[in-house]
């Protein structure tokens, strides 16, 4: 609910997760579900016997009032928050459920890490920013590839996965031969990069970093300012792609349809396809949402 007398950016939206046990994540899904509510939140969270990883959008007072609740809780009172103004909600609706994990790598029990007991080094902004400019390091993205598509960091491996249950098989079959290699991941936020880099240890590689709290910080940060990160951060929610390179932003996708400069993720508009391609703003409007003429004609001969 948009509040008299709000600004423009009257609106926050929060990323955070926190890897730490608990008991009952059913109950806590619950309770933390009426929270939400009662601050208007809207968003995604999800909680499990690991912790908890969410992304919220809220008007600035209800979002500072639900920061200070969780600093004053007993489990997360050291959990960092990503915070990025905006003009309204990112999300059309509130969602808190308890899962298995708070990533879906889908590991057998016993391949599964703890990041509380293996994972990388964490790096700052400024220290990442240092390491990838050595010529001997390697990058990995650790996300899926239509979020590297949108924008990256200059050379860094495109994953070949959609999902992130695929990592595993594709570090096996594409990443041996860089075990002896200092090893740069990064994501998002941070929360993929936590078992990605625990899981890149268990299989043998020597040397390790994640960028601490992901992409996002990374763009926040006063001295790097973004750069070395081409294009803009695929995020899950109505914002789809944000800036990070505060220096030197460069668009590097293409219309699917005329081939221009563009960074706009759209779905097709057919049911049966839902492709998530680039469109400009004029063939957005010219193909209305399709992504091919064919699906605009299976979608108006179903209708």
């Amino acid at each position: 609910m948009r509040q008299e007398g709000t600004s423009e950016l009257s609106y926050q939206v929060l990323l955070y997760y926190k890897y730490v046990p608990l008991e009952d994540p059913v109950q806590f899904a619950k309770e933390h579900l009426q929270l939400c509510k009662e601050l208007e939140l809207k968003g995604r969270v999800l909680v499990s016997h690991e912790g908890i990883n969410g992304t919220l959008s809220g008007v600035k007072e209800q979002t500072k009032q639900y920061m200070d609740y969780m600093k004053q809780h007993p489990l997360f009172t050291d959990m960092p928050f990503k915070v990025d103004e905006h003009d309204g909600h990112a999300f059309h609706r509130l969602s808190v459920r308890p899962r298995k994990e708070l990533v879906a790598w889908h590991l057998d029990e016993s391949d599964d890490i703890n990041p509380n007991e293996l994972t990388g080094q964490h790096v700052s902004p400024k220290e990442f920013y240092e390491l990838l400019q050595k010529e001997d390091v390697i990058i990995i993205d650790g996300r899926n590839d239509f979020e590297y598509d949108l924008g990256h960091f200059q050379g860094a491996i495109r994953p070949a996965v959609r999902t992130t249950r695929e990592f595993p098989s594709w570090i096996k079959e594409n990443l041996g031969e860089y075990k002896n290699r200092k090893i740069l991941t990064y994501c998002t936020g941070g929360v993929r990069c936590e078992k990605l880099s625990g899981l890149l240890l268990k299989e043998g590689f020597k040397d390790v970093v994640q960028l601490d709290g992901g992409i996002v910080t990374y763009g926040k940060d006063p001295e790097v300012k973004g750069q070395l990160f081409e294009g803009k951060c695929y995020v899950f929610d109505d914002r789809i792609g944000v800036p990070i390179n505060r220096v030197d932003e460069k668009i590097i996708t293409h219309c699917l349809h005329c081939g221009k400069p563009a960074d706009q993720y759209i779905n097709c508009r057919n049911v049966t396809c839902d492709q998530r391609h680039i469109v400009c703003p004029d063939c957005e409007q010219t193909h209305e949402h399709f992504c091919s003429t064919a699906c605009k004609e299976e979608q108006l001969a179903r209708a």
